[in-house]
């Protein structure tokens, strides 16, 4: 009698034992601002529900993202999923996983999908698109018609330069000049991955940018920018166009106190340069298939959405990109935009490169 107490007493515990479900592990990194890291652990926590069998553990590297990621490489410590971008790709893709087929590449942007890839092989499955935009405070300049040239530009910062107040931001970095390079022509690579950072065309770009500020005086200089950022600049209503990308959408949306909204950089004889970022899987994962299941998920349509209403990102994904719709700020000129770009050619020394080129040139 007292032998069948003691089973219908564990009975219940060793029933709730067997239905336990046992949860596979994976871990995944990426950088991000509070509300992207937000949006990141909302889905997670949709992922979980739908797989319970489940567990991502996050990490999230704020600062100094390569160079801490490249250091767990290095240890063979790598997570299991890692978001990366197109410019650090190559340094990376041997210890990747070839993603090639796992998505229908058709629901992304071209541009997207051809900066994930290398030598044909898809590394990365793309969540963002990303370019430079001019942010114009429309109490000041009337917005340009999207057909405007250099020139044009030129004279419009010209006109709204005063004594308190530049045009125009220049920020001393190849990265923003490089659509100065594009518009005559040059840029860093061409198509068959040739140096032209010193061919006559960038040398055009270049010597452009610097009149904007030495000749022209329509740019602050260093020592006229002091402690600020362009961007604050921008916000302080001390800049009237503000180059920049996507990113900076959100920050000027919640502290500009005037009207403004986006154009197009000129269209010149180059497309703009077209960089992207995504979801990678690491080639020693112990959790493939989990791994794989994840990084389809952070893929799927609502989620790109989720990022897209923030307004931090351009999303890779076609449909998704449709909430892209803000009127007051033109803001389907980020879509418009993407037709007139294309993946820059990269490689490994790509960052090396820039670095160097940017000690180089007195931007």
């Amino acid at each position: 009698m007292l032998k069948k107490l003691i089973i219908l007493l564990l009975l219940p515990l060793l029933l709730c034992g067997c239905t336990k479900t046992k949860q596979e592990e994976i871990s995944f990194a990426s950088w991000g601002s509070v509300t992207e890291v937000g949006i990141l652990h909302n889905i997670i926590d949709n992922f979980e529900k739908e797989n319970p069998d489940i567990k991502v553990n996050f990490i999230h590297i704020p600062q100094n993202y390569f160079q801490k990621l490249h250091l767990l490489f290095a240890s063979n410590t790598e997570p299991d999923i890692i978001f990366i971008n197109n410019l650090y790709l190559p340094i990376y893709s041997s210890r990747l996983m070839d993603l090639t087929g796992i998505v229908n590449t058709k629901d992304f942007y071209p541009q997207a999908i051809n900066g994930m890839k290398i030598d044909g092989k898809l590394y990365a499955i793309p969540r963002d698109l990303s370019y430079l935009v001019l942010y114009v405070n429309t109490d000041m300049i009337n917005l340009p018609q999207n057909n405007w040239t250099l020139d044009n530009l030129l004279q419009i910062a010209q006109k709204s330069t005063t004594q308190k107040v530049f045009g125009l931001g220049c920020e001393n970095n190849i990265y923003y000049a490089l659509p100065y390079l594009e518009y005559f022509g040059g840029g860093i690579f061409d198509i068959d991955k040739k140096l032209v950072i010193n061919s006559k065309e960038s040398i055009q770009g270049i010597d452009y940018y610097k009149n904007l500020k030495n000749k022209y005086k329509v740019c602050p200089t260093k020592s006229q920018i002091g402690s600020l950022t362009l961007a604050q600049m921008f916000i302080n209503k001390q800049i009237g166009m503000y180059l920049s990308g996507r990113w900076m959408y959100p920050k000027i949306s919640e502290t500009a106190d005037f009207s403004w909204a986006v154009i197009n950089f000129p269209y010149g004889k180059k497309p703009l340069s077209c960089d992207t970022s995504g979801w990678a899987i690491s080639k020693n994962t112990k959790h493939k298939n989990s791994a794989l299941k994840f990084v389809k998920f952070l893929a799927e349509e609502k989620n790109s959405e989720y990022f897209t209403k923030t307004g931090l990102i351009v999303p890779a994904n076609i449909k998704a990109s449709k909430g892209l719709n803000n009127t007051t700020h033109n803001e389907k000129v980020f879509i418009d935009i993407i037709k007139h770009t294309q993946t820059p050619v990269i490689n490994k020394d790509y960052k090396k490169l820039t670095d160097k080129i940017n000690s180089e040139l007195d931007l």
